[in-house]
C-alpha cells in the first residue's frame, strides 16, 4: 500500500478477487429481492387455504414487501456505518450472513406474520450489502476503470433476479412446493463466510483508520458528520436521488409480478417466472449502461432523462398491455432496461458525492433511506390496490408517477462531484 492508500498498490489479481465477492453479495442480494413477487402469491396461497382470496394476496404481498424495505433501510444505514468503522469486508461478510440465514428460515413459517418478522431481517442483510460492496469496490479500482466497474456492479442485482426466474422456470413456485426456494435462498451464508476470511480490506479505509489511530485527524463519527454541515445538502440530495428508483420500482413497477401471476397463472405456474426473466434481462442490460449514460451524458443530465424515461415505460407497461398479450414481454423487459439504468447511474455518483471517511454511512443512507419511502409507498400502493378493486394494472399505472420526481430532485444535485472519489 502507498502512503495515500491509493488503489494502485493493489494487484489486478486483487483488485478482481474484490470485485468478485461484491458482484457475488449483489447477485445473492438480487435472488433475495426477487423471492416474494415470484413466491408471495403461492406462500399466502398455502398459508390461509381455503380462505384466500386475491385481495388478501395482494394486501400480503404488499406487507411483505413493506417489512423487506424497511429492514433494508434500517440495515443500510447500520450496516453502512459499520462498514466505516470496522471496514467495508466485515461488514459485507456480516451481511451476506444476514440475508443468508433469515431467507433460509422462511423455509419453517407457519403463519404470515413469521414470514413478516424474517422478511425484515433479510432486508437488513441487503441493505447492508450495497453501500459496503460499492465502497469497497469504488475505492480498490482506479478512476479510469470506475464507469466500467460501477456498470459491472449495478448488473449485480439483476443477474440475481434473472438467476432465480430461470430457477422457478424449471421448477415452478407453487402454492404446494414453495419452502425448497426458501431452503436454496440459505446456500450464499458460505459466501459470507469466505467473504470475512479472504476478501482484503479497502487501502482507502485502512490509511484513513491509521491516520486516525495516530492522531492526524479526528475519528469518524459518520452519523453525526452527515447530518451536519458542510455534508447535510449532499445527504439529502443523495436521500432524494436513490429513493426515486427504489420507491418506483417496489411501488409501481413490482405489480407487474402478482399481475402476471393472477392472469396467468392458472394456465402456466411457470409465466411469472417468464415475466420475471424478461425483466431481469432488460434489467441487467439497463444496470450496466445506467454508469456508461452516466459518463457520457453526465450525471445530472442522465438522471433527468432516466426518471423521463421510467415514468413512460411504466406508465405503456399497465396500461398498453397485459399478460398473455404478444407485447407484453417486451414491454416488461423494456421497462427493466429503462427503470434500472439507475442502478448503474447510483453506484458511480454516489460515491463521489461523500468523502472516504463516511462513504460507506452516506452511499448507504442515500441508497437505502429511499426505503423508508418504499415501505410507506407500497402500504399506500396496498391501500390504493384494494381501493381500485384488487386491480394490478390500475395501481401500477396510478404509482408509475413516482419515478417524474426524480427529474425534479436531480436539479438540486451537485456536478462538481464528477471526477476522481475523495
Amino acid at each position: 500500500m502507498t502512503s495515500d492508500g491509493s488503489p494502485a498498490a493493489l494487484s489486478r489479481r486483487t483488485r478482481w478477487v474484490v470485485a468478485s465477492a461484491a458482484f457475488a453479495g449483489l447477485v445473492f442480494d438480487g435472488f433475495e429481492l426477487g423471492l416474494m413477487p415470484i413466491a408471495s402469491l403461492s406462500v399466502s396461497k398455502s398459508l390461509f387455504g381455503d380462505s384466500y382470496t386475491a385481495a388478501l394476496g395482494g394486501v400480503w404481498f404488499a406487507r411483505f414487501t413493506a417489512s423487506l424495505m424497511l429492514g433494508a433501510a434500517c440495515g443500510g444505514i447500520l450496516l453502512g456505518n459499520l462498514g466505516d468503522r470496522l471496514g467495508r469486508t466485515r461488514a459485507m461478510g456480516v451481511s451476506i450472513l444476514f440475508y443468508s440465514i433469515f431467507a433460509g428460515l422462511g423455509a419453517f413459517v407457519q403463519t404470515h406474520e413469521q414470514m413478516l418478522v424474517l422478511r425484515f431481517f433479510v432486508g437488513l442483510g441487503i441493505g447492508g450489502v450495497w453501500p459496503n460492496g460499492i465502497a469497497l469496490v469504488s475505492e480498490c479500482w482506479p478512476n479510469a476503470s470506475r464507469p466500467f466497474i460501477s456498470g459491472l456492479m449495478g448488473t449485480g442485482i439483476g443477474f440475481g433476479v434473472l438467476l432465480l426466474s430461470q430457477v422457478a422456470r424449471v421448477w415452478p413456485v407453487v402454492a404446494e412446493s414453495w419452502r425448497w426456494l426458501f431452503q436454496w435462498s440459505g446456500a450464499p451464508a458460505l459466501l459470507g463466510v469466505a467473504v470475512l476470511l479472504a476478501v482484503p480490506e479497502s487501502p482507502r479505509w485502512l490509511a484513513h483508520r491509521s491516520a486516525s489511530r495516530a492522531g492526524a485527524e479526528k475519528p469518524a463519527t459518520p452519523l453525526a458528520e452527515l447530518f451536519r454541515a458542510p455534508l447535510l445538502r449532499l445527504t439529502l440530495v443523495g436521500i432524494a436521488l436513490g429513493s426515486v428508483p427504489l420507491v418506483g420500482a417496489w411501488a409501481a413497477g413490482k405489480w407487474m409480478m402478482p399481475w402476471a401471476d393472477k392472469v396467468g397463472g392458472a394456465a402456466d405456474p411457470g409465466y411469472k417466472a417468464v415475466v420475471q426473466g424478461w425483466w431481469a434481462v432488460g434489467s441487467v442490460v439497463g444496470s450496466f449502461f445506467g454508469a456508461q449514460i452516466a459518463h457520457w451524458l453526465g450525471r445530472r443530465r442522465a438522471y433527468f432523462l432516466i426518471s423521463l424515461g421510467a415514468t413512460l415505460s411504466t406508465l405503456g407497461m399497465f396500461t398498453l398491455t397485459a399478460p398473455l398479450q404478444p407485447g407484453f414481454l417486451p414491454t416488461v423487459c423494456a421497462q427493466g432496461f429503462v427503470a434500472t439504468l439507475f442502478f448503474g447511474w447510483l453506484p458511480l455518483y454516489l460515491p463521489e458525492l461523500f468523502p472516504t471517511h463516511v462513504r460507506a454511512t452516506g452511499s448507504g443512507i442515500a441508497y437505502n433511506s429511499g426505503r423508508f419511502a418504499t415501505a410507506v409507498g407500497v402500504f399506500f400502493a396496498g391501500t390504493l390496490f384494494t381501493a381500485l378493486g384488487a386491480d394490478y394494472a390500475r395501481v401500477g399505472a396510478a404509482t408509475s408517477v413516482i419515478y417524474a420526481v426524480g427529474m425534479i430532485a436531480i436539479f438540486w444535485a451537485p456536478s462538481r462531484t464528477e471526477g476522481e472519489l475523495k
